[in-house]
């Protein structure tokens, strides 16, 4: 009953517009626990302060959800077949926020199998989570089969390189599990960290604070230093990821609308960006995850590029 079931939480999984999905035990993840918290300690969170925050529910899931059994972990391939070549401006911009708000593409579809699921057993309760909740995602995809942790930190998938937006769906309920992705096909391949203009990678990790999308994203600070480099991105960065073999040979260009980038992005020049005022950023982005960078950040990083 177990496999039958856990089999068809997958078929619905993928009728509901996921690339991938695999299923793993809700346990004590020890080693990546310990990870965590050495990465914290060294300070490679810079000012990320809601990762400290919450981190003994992302180093233990039932600290989060008490009585999780079981964690459904999904990818949805976002690779729309354009890179910052295709921009009309010199300024770049991350491709996962060229279309809408993944968060929202994914949760809305992850509560849509959660309540598929309790219409066959209502007594089942689970939690839709999206990169905002207190999960070690990567972790949990691995541990679910869909894919390996690269040098450049994001999980790579043997179908979709790196370009995948993750979630998970957490229930109270005993699945049968999938084998976890136990390879490392990385290889001697240290092209990511070769490409990274800021030295922001070593092998497997990442330093924040030097990292070009925390600095665009994340930080909330003036850039008062003459030796802060962007590469001329305004929002997030690519760069270790559009030089990765997986992501350059294995590319599929995805089938969702989300994901293309609004107009916009792609049509308007230096000029435009450099003259964005409030108005227009809550226009041209609602519903988008640059939300998260603010008009103040885009604008400081427009200010810092256009120098």
């Amino acid at each position: 009953m177990k496999k039958d079931f856990s089999d068809e939480i997958k078929s619905r999984a993928i009728e509901l517009g996921f690339e991938k999905v695999g299923i793993t035990k809700a346990e004590t993840i020890s080693k990546e626990k310990e990870y965590l918290e050495s990465w914290i300690n060294n300070k490679r969170h810079a000012s990320m302060e809601w990762i400290v925050k919450r981190k003994k529910e992302r180093g233990d899931i039932h600290s989060y959800f008490q009585d999780a059994q079981s964690v459904i972990s999904v990818g949805m391939n976002y690779y729309n077949g354009m890179n910052q070549t295709d921009l009309k401006s010199d300024y770049k911009f991350s491709n996962y926020a060229w279309g809408d708000d993944y968060h929202e593409v994914l949760k809305v579809r992850l509560i849509s199998l959660l309540e598929w699921i309790q219409v066959k057993y209502p007594n089942v309760n689970g939690l839709a989570c999206v990169d905002t909740s207190p999960l070690m995602e990567k972790v949990w995809a691995q541990k679910a089969g869909l894919g390996w942790q690269g040098k450049h930190t994001n999980l790579i998938t043997k179908d979709y390189g790196s370009w995948i937006f993750l979630g998970e769906l957490v229930i109270d309920m005993q699945l049968h599990y999938d084998l976890p992705f136990e390879e490392d096909l990385c290889g001697t391949c240290m092209s990511c960290i070769e490409a990274c203009p800021t030295q922001a990678l070593s092998e497997y990790e990442i330093d924040s604070e030097k990292c070009i999308s925390y600095k665009t994203i994340e930080c909330r600070e003036e850039f008062f230093q003459d030796e802060i480099q962007l590469d001329n991105w305004i929002y997030g960065c690519d760069i270790c990821q559009e030089v990765c073999p997986w992501n350059i040979k294995f590319n599929q260009v995805t089938q969702k609308d989300n994901f293309y980038p609004r107009s916009e992005i792609l049509k308007w020049e230096n000029i435009d960006w450099e003259n964005l005022n409030e108005s227009t950023f809550k226009n041209t982005f609602k519903g988008s995850s640059a939300k998260r960078a603010k008009f103040s950040g885009l604008k400081r990083n427009i200010i810092k590029n256009s120098r």
